[in-house]
This record gives structure tokens, sequence and C-alpha cells, in this order.
């Protein structure tokens, strides 16, 4: 008979009365690790205090690594390596002052066994709650319960009692009030609509081309194909060096034509001669190849939408992608010819692209194209990162950004209102443009698709962007990112910790409507859309779509 030496069960430490382990997910990126390091700590400490008030005791389940700086774990195998510290059934807190790369991380998410709090600051410069929204979304996408919440300080008497619940019970109750599923629809020809585009979509399909999937560590913006091929939509799985390559076949005068377009629409651009710290035209006319190439590949493979990675491999390579990706999802934009010079691509149309490659955004941005586009209404939209947000003059006005994808008809005076500001070299090594503005004010829907329970899910509704005095604006501006697009957005019917606890993203979509009459039609379009594909629709907040 032969024998194996086999080996000896995994020795994990045991869980104490008491006592909860803390881990702080953290960027694939040592200079944002160390950029944010000194704000985690800080974060930490306080969380810390919070439980010590309560009698139990936090213990970080890895130390600041001396040859990094940090504590952040800050790859895939080194969070395996930490949760073989934690015990199973042990109490744990995923404590998030910055943006991180959630895959590091749910491995041992998905095995433990304790009750697991994640909680973020809530702060405009260092954007814990758009790190925790992605991770919260990861979870629920795994079918992982957890229990969330977030401060601005951690003093404050709600923070308090919601971990005293945690401690005691291993749950956090939150207001979900503002949700409600999609009631059946009274005939309309906006729901009519909605329901032809779905069959049109179900029989006739679409392609969305995705270069490079799982960009930051966003499990939760990636749909398997098993869920996303039954509502019509089928990936083309593209490789960002085969964007590289095309870009490398643009020729330099069909690049500076680009740029000539944008400047003669009134685009202005920051500009400054060291590559570190400056944009350049060098760096805008890399830039400027990246969107002939991506239009031209799109046309290559008949995509009906596209996304663009760029941080893993191209940021290292290029300059970003983002202002790219703001003009493709401009009607009115630099004209690209096919390879042969016969036709101009998608001339007079957008062609919807979901930056940083959230699948989410793309079947949200392709069903909205089709339908504003069918209403006959700009169908420019975006998604924009869930930043930060304040009280003014009496309601709570949320911080919208992206890194520069903002298309530029959602400012008020279009491509005259849009500045190329360059990238923090902290996260952009090699530069390049953003679109920065204000967007306009006007009525928009907001909508988010996502995962959970295996199945599709779709939240919808209705915000208005509004307009804040420009000293308020320069504030949060400067509180979160200067370079990049800011919305001030007011959600109806739905509070700040209402939304916070509810939304399964870092991500929203957003698209304008002239008027709240036409937004609220819009909105029944496309609920009536993503309920005839099979989505579970739910209404968030004040949208009375009857």
């Amino acid at each position: 008979m032969t024998t194996y030496t086999l080996p000896a069960p995994p020795d994990r430490p045991a869980a104490q009365p008491n006592t909860a382990y803390l881990i702080a997910s953290g960027d694939l990126r040592l200079s944002a690790n160390l950029a944010g390091w000194p704000t985690q700590t800080r974060m930490e400490a306080d969380v810390t205090a919070a439980f010590a008030e309560l009698g139990w005791t936090v213990l970080r389940a890895n130390p600041v690594d001396p040859a990094t700086g940090h504590g952040f774990v800050s790859s895939q195998r080194m969070g395996l390596e930490v949760f073989k510290n934690i015990p199973p059934d042990a109490p744990l807190i995923v404590a998030e002052a910055v943006w991180q790369y959630s895959h590091h991380v749910l491995a041992g998410l998905r095995t433990h066994r304790g009750p697991i709090l994640t909680v973020a600051n809530f702060h405009g410069q260092w954007p814990g709650l758009v790190g925790l929204l992605g991770l919260n979304a990861g979870m629920a996408k795994m079918g992982v319960a957890y229990s969330t919440i977030w401060s601005v300080d951690f003093t404050d008497d709600w923070f308090k009692a919601g971990i005293k619940s945690w401690v005691e019970t291993g749950t956090i109750d939150h207001d979900a009030s503002h949700v409600r599923d999609l009631p059946a629809l009274p005939e309309s020809p906006e729901r009519d609509l909605g329901q032809a585009l779905a069959r049109q979509l179900l029989l006739d399909k679409a392609i969305i081309g995705v270069f490079d999937e799982g960009c930051m560590g966003m499990y939760n913006a990636i749909i398997d194909d098993e869920l996303l091929n039954p509502i019509g939509i089928y990936k083309e799985r593209l490789s960002q060096s085969a964007l590289w390559a095309e870009m490398q076949t643009v020729s330099d005068e069909e690049a500076d034509a680009v740029g000539d377009w944008l400047i003669g629409k009134g685009m202005t651009f920051r500009l400054g001669t060291d590559e570190a710290t400056e944009l350049t035209p060098a760096q805008l006319r890399w830039q400027y190849k990246m969107y002939v190439a991506a239009l031209r590949i799109s046309d290559d493979f008949g995509l009906d939408a596209v996304g663009i990675q760029y941080q893993q491999g191209l940021k290292d390579l290029s300059p970003a992608s983002d202002l790219a990706e703001g003009i493709l999802n401009n009607v009115d934009r630099p004209p690209v010819t096919s390879r042969d010079g016969s036709r101009v691509l998608w001339d007079g149309q957008a062609l919807p692209h979901f930056n940083e490659v959230d699948e989410g955004v793309a079947v949200d941005a392709l069903v909205t194209n089709r339908i504003w586009t069918a209403m006959g209404l700009d169908p420019a939209t975006t998604l924009h990162d869930v930043r930060w947000g304040e009280d003014y003059d009496g309601q709570f006005v949320w911080v919208f950004e992206i890194s520069g994808s903002v298309p530029p008809s959602h400012f008020a005076d279009g491509y005259a209102g849009a500045v190329g500001w360059r990238q923090d070299p902290v996260y952009f090594p090699l530069g390049g443009s953003t679109i920065k503005g204000v967007c306009k004010p006007g009525e928009i829907v907001w909508s988010r698709v996502f995962v959970q329970g295996g199945e599709l899910h779709a939240d919808l509704g209705r915000a208005s962007a509004i307009t804040l005095p420009t000293e308020e604006t320069d504030r949060r501006s400067q509180a979160t990112t200067p370079a990049w697009p800011i919305m001030h957005a007011v959600f109806h019917g739905v509070t700040r910790d209402q939304f916070m606890a509810r939304h399964k993203a870092n991500h929203l979509n957003v698209a304008y409507a002239p008027d709240p009459e036409t937004a609220d039609k819009a909105l029944v379009a496309k609920a009536a859309l993503f309920a005839e594909l099979g989505v579970k629709v739910h209404l968030c907040g004040d949208s009375d779509i009857a």
C-alpha cells in the first residue's frame, strides 16, 4: 500500500472574546498606498477608540511592512497570507480610508465565517467611501453577508450606535424604505417603447468590447456571460496591447486634426513642459491617437459599446484614456474615418464608452443610448464616482466626479466649458488630460446595474443636478480632485445614509433630460426595458412613474 505524507491541517488562531480583527484593503500602486497611509492610520485609531468605549479590542491582522512603509493589503497573494492570521470565526473589520482593490481581500472574505463589518471615512480628499461601495458590491455579488457603516469623524452618535449594534448582534440595520420593486407599469408610449427596444435587443443582440476585465480590482464590475447573454448582450474580449498597437498606426497628422477640432470648438488645455508633473502636447497627441484607435477597433469588431481599462499595463505605456472616453460618449465629437477613408465612424452618434470597463455601466449605457436616441434626447451618458457630499443651504448635495470622462454636452457651454488638466502623477505617471468642467443644472435619471443573488438587478431613480456658487464649487473641487469634472447632485427622496447603505457600486450612471416630465418618461421607458429583459428593477426615492 502506498503511503503519502499528508499536509497538516492549516493552523489558525482562535477567536478571543470582545476582540475584532482589522484589515485594510489598499491600492495596487505603491505611490497611492504611501499617499493614503497617514489618513488610514488616523482612521484606524479613531475606529479602535470607538470600539474601546464598548470594551472591545481591535487587533490589526498584519503589521506595517517596514519595506513598503504602509499596512495596506496590496495584492491578492498578500491577502491570502494575511487571512491566515485571522480566526475564521472572529468578528472582522475591513477599514477603508482610501480607494482599494477589492480582489486583494475577496478570497478571504468569501470563506470567513465571523461577522464582517466594512467601515469608511466620509471624506472628499480620501475616498474611503468610494472604496467601501465597491467592496460592498463585490460581497453582494459573492453572496457574503456583511454590515456597513461610515462617518466623518467616528465620534457621532449614529456611528457609535451602529458599531454597538454590530458587537452585540453581528448586524447593523439601515433604513431601506426608499426602495421598492417595480410595480406593473400602466400603459403608456414610454412603456411600449422600452419593451419594444428590449425585444429588439433580445432578437438582434449587441456586443460590448472589453479591453481587459477587472480594472482596479472591481470584481463587482464584471458580469459573467451566463447573466449577460440572456439579455442579448455579448462580450468581445479585447486586449489593451491591441489598443496600444493600433495607436502606433495613427499618424501624427490624424491625431493633430483631433486636437485642432477640439480647440476649434473652444476647449482649452493647461499646458506645461515638465512631462512628470504637467500636461504637455506630447501627452495630448497620444490621447488623440487612442481616440482614433478605439473607434477603428470598435468598427473592426462591430461593437455597440466599448470600455477601456487603462489602469493596469496601459498606464505604464500611455497617457490616460479619459479624454478619449469623454469624447466618445458625446454626439458632437471629432470625426474619424474608417481605415479606407470611405466613411466617418459613428457619424453624428455617440459610441457609448464605459470607463474602467465597468460592465454594469456597459449594460446601462447601451440601453440608455437607445432609449434617449429613440426619444429624441441627447444620449450622452457617463458614470460618476459617488465621491462625497455635504449639506448646503438645507439639503444634502452630492459631489459626483469621474476621472475626465464626462461628455462635454454635460456642461452648459459644451466644449467651451471644458478645460484639460493633467492627471495626478501619483495615480497617472504618464499624465494625460481630463475634461474638467462643472456639469450643467438639469434633471437627470440615475441608475446602477449590479449582480446579487446570481441575478441582474437595476436600481433606478431621479435626481437634479444643481448650480452652487462658484466659491462653493471651487471648495468642493479642491476638497476632492481638482482636475476632474464635477456634478452637484441632489437625489429625489433618498438620504445620504439610505443611498450609502443600499448602493451596490462605486459608480452610478447619469443621463440628462430637458425637464422633469421628460425625465420621468425616460425613467419609465428605462424601467420597462430592463423589466422586459428579465432584470429585477427597483425604484429608489421619489419617482411617480404612474
